[in-house]
């Protein structure tokens, strides 16, 4: 996918970017193939493969849940890496605040950079483990109203990470491949400790070659407060998930 044709799949679906956020996304993309030199931040860096795979998958949130377009939503992303998928949003719809978490400091570092050349506002960086991010007494728990994840853990693993910091009514946005349902039946027992209800799965396929991959977004409903004593202490929502 070109820049042009990244342009014109989102305005396909009536994303509009303009000249100055296409600059953004083309700054974006030297930016992150020049570091990724010296730091490990992606695998991929074709420039095509990131305009679809990470610039275009991250935004097809936007597809799922469409308030994130025009509604100044507060967004947590955990564990962001190189910042997938919040700030190809927060490019994309610049009402919205990002905060983005995670664990490596030389990530933070690169998009703390990053958001300083983009010109970008509303964006908080915040270096440290998911799982301390929204404990008890933390004032990031039950704070956002969408925390995202993408490419990070299972969803039995992930559901602990991320929905202590949905506020109630809130929405955790989980970005999934094909995978997906299987992940979903296998989370059900942890998503009702935690206060989650799968609303629904919005799928799609990006338009790889040779054949296209499939993509689910999974958007997961806060109906109720998550219990004090999750998320667990560091490290022991993946070794022993729920």
């Amino acid at each position: 996918m070109t820049p042009e044709e990244f342009r014109q799949a989102l305005a396909t679906h009536d994303i509009q970017l303009t000249d100055q956020q296409m600059a953004q996304f083309a700054q974006y993309y030297q930016s992150l193939i020049a570091t990724n030199r010296v730091v490990n931040l992606t695998r991929i860096t074709d420039e095509e493969e990131v305009y679809l795979k990470h610039f275009y998958d991250s935004i097809t949130g936007a597809l799922a849940l469409p308030e994130l377009r025009d509604t100044e939503l507060t967004i947590a992303d955990i564990g962001a890496g190189a910042g997938f998928p919040s700030l190809p949003l927060k490019i994309a719809f610049p009402q919205v605040k990002v905060t983005i978490v995670d664990s490596l400091n030389k990530r933070i570092n690169f998009l703390k950079d990053l958001v300083d050349q983009l010109g970008l506002s509303g964006v908080t960086l915040v270096h440290g483990r998911a799982e301390d991010f929204s404990k008890k007494g933390s004032p990031n728990r039950a704070h956002f109203d969408v925390v995202t994840a993408r490419a990070v853990a299972r969803l039995t693993v992930l559901s602990e990470f991320c929905l202590p910091a949905v506020k109630r009514d809130g929405v955790f946005l989980a970005y999934k491949a094909q995978a997906a349902n299987d992940e979903i039946t296998a989370a059900q027992a942890a998503l009702k400790k935690l206060g989650g209800q799968v609303r629904n799965v919005y799928q799609l396929e990006l338009p790889t070659e040779p054949e296209p991959e499939d993509r689910n977004l999974v958007i997961i409903d806060k109906v109720t407060d998550t219990p004090a004593q999750y998320p667990r202490r560091a490290g022991v929502p993946a070794k022993k998930p729920l």
